[in-house]
């Protein structure tokens, strides 16, 4: 069992198809495998370089840039802090956050705070804000595809997520040691709208079947792994669903290697409010969500429990 690769050369040649083929990729697997995206490979090289070369500074001169009681939402998370909702230990991870820049004096300023910049690295801001817009703009055109396959029209996304509350997060996960307590990233779900995910060539992303199996996510090389979130599967009633999954720890024989990732997370504005889509309820099919909530209270409420709030 395994993810198809879909190619976004299909999406220009036959928009309804590919629609659907993504749309029934995430219906089965929440995930789905996107190639020929257009992302400059270049500009993708030197955001992972830029991305090294932060994570290989020292832990003084990267803590410098944590927030304590920010939340985690912009600059450095030090390594074991973060956990899955639930879960008893710590991923054995560290990362670094950019969110979107807003005009001075913004609307959302109160709810998206500034981004962070690493002093050391000058080459930083320029190649991982170019990325978040590349990133961003990509995540968009795909949120059309879905809106087309949940029978809206193609820009029912466009105004909900053009100032989203979206978050760039450069991943590192350093070697382990011999007996590591704990995993990379514990089983999870992702709470925004849809996540693009850069860095998946090396092995360890896992995601749970239905019938409850774990399978490894192996995107050829320069593809993006694309999977729904806990935000859009909520709007849909579960329709799309935003499925658990997981970063495994190497074999011994890697276990000395970092793994280094980049996921987009694409959120809704703060103030967009999640209330079930009607074309998602029916006899079959009731309403799970009879209360909606807006993007931010939903935010909050899931950063606290992953112990980042």
């Amino acid at each position: 069992m395994s993810l198809h690769t879909l190619s976004l050369t299909q999406r220009r040649a036959d928009p309804e198809g590919f629609a659907q083929a993504m749309g029934e990729s995430y219906a089965r697997y929440g995930f789905a495998i996107v190639a020929d995206h257009g992302l400059d490979a270049t500009m993708i090289a030197r955001a992972h370089k830029a991305v090294k070369a932060f994570f290989a500074l020292p832990e003084a001169a990267k803590r410098r840039y944590h927030i304590p009681g920010g939340g985690g939402q912009r600059g450095y998370v030090p390594f074991g802090v973060e956990a899955a909702k639930g879960a008893d230990k710590v991923d054995l991870k560290e990362f670094w956050h950019v969110g979107r820049e807003l005009p001075p004096e913004h609307r959302y300023s109160q709810t998206m705070p500034a981004n962070l910049w690493p002093e050391e690295l000058l080459d930083f801001r320029p190649r991982l804000y170019a990325l978040f817009q590349a990133l961003d703009a990509l995540g968009l055109d795909l949120l059309r595809s879905i809106a087309r396959y949940l029978g809206q029209r193609e820009d029912f996304f466009d105004a909900a997520i053009r100032e989203g509350n979206s978050i760039l997060r450069l991943l590192h996960y350093p070697p382990l040691p011999a007996n590591p307590d704990g995993i990379r990233a514990e089983a999870h779900e992702d709470i925004n709208a849809i996540t693009l995910l850069l860095g998946a060539e090396e092995a360890g992303l896992q995601l749970l079947t239905r019938e409850g199996a774990w399978i490894e996510v192996n995107p050829p090389e320069g593809a993006l792994v694309v999977n729904i979130g806990d935000m859009l599967q909520r709007l849909t009633n579960h329709k799309l669903p935003s499925t658990t999954h997981r970063v495994r720890n190497p074999s011994a024989e890697r276990a000395h290697l970092p793994r280094y990732s980049i996921p987009f997370f694409l959120h809704f504005a703060p103030d967009y409010l999640i209330e079930t889509l009607p074309a998602c309820i029916d006899a079959e099919h009731p309403n799970r969500y009879p209360v909606s909530i807006t993007a931010q209270d939903y935010l909050l409420e899931r950063l606290r429990e992953i112990r980042l709030a």
